[in-house]
């Protein structure tokens, strides 16, 4: 299975008073690293677009373990857990370097829509070439 890794300085202004990353900054994350996790494929969200689709997120979730903090250094791995004609589910793994921990996992849920109408497409029958790229990230 294919992984990227998308590598994250925690900056100061992304953490609480306490000194720990907010809990919104990991969904900030998954952004980045959802990018990164697209491009291995060839392609980018600019480039979908382009071409009249767009991957709205329905649904997402975040489970943290241990708290980040100020100048830690942290790996995002992003993988495919699922994916249909009209969906994409990818995981992710919040990592911190300093000791290889998992300090939090997430999921996103993302359909395929037109830009146009907003109405879920069936990507592999309307966008083939977008489709076996994602396909190969399996």
């Amino acid at each position: 299975m294919f992984k990227s890794n998308t590598n994250v300085k925690v900056r100061y202004a992304e953490t609480d008073k306490m000194g720990i990353v907010y809990h919104s900054n990991y969904y900030i994350y998954f952004e980045v690293a959802r990018e990164d996790f697209i491009k291995e494929a060839g392609i980018s969200y600019k480039d979908m677009e382009n071409v009249g689709v767009m991957m709205p997120i329905v649904e997402t979730r975040c489970k943290y373990h241990d708290a980040a903090t100020y100048a830690d250094e942290l790996t995002i791995q992003t993988s495919l857990k699922e994916l249909s004609p009209i969906k994409v589910v990818l995981k992710y793994d919040v990592i911190r370097k300093t000791d290889n921990k998992v300090i939090a996992d997430g999921e996103t849920t993302q359909t395929f829509v037109s830009n146009n109408t907003f109405k879920i497409v069936n990507l592999k029958r309307k966008y083939t070439e977008i489709w076996d790229k994602i396909c190969a990230l399996k």
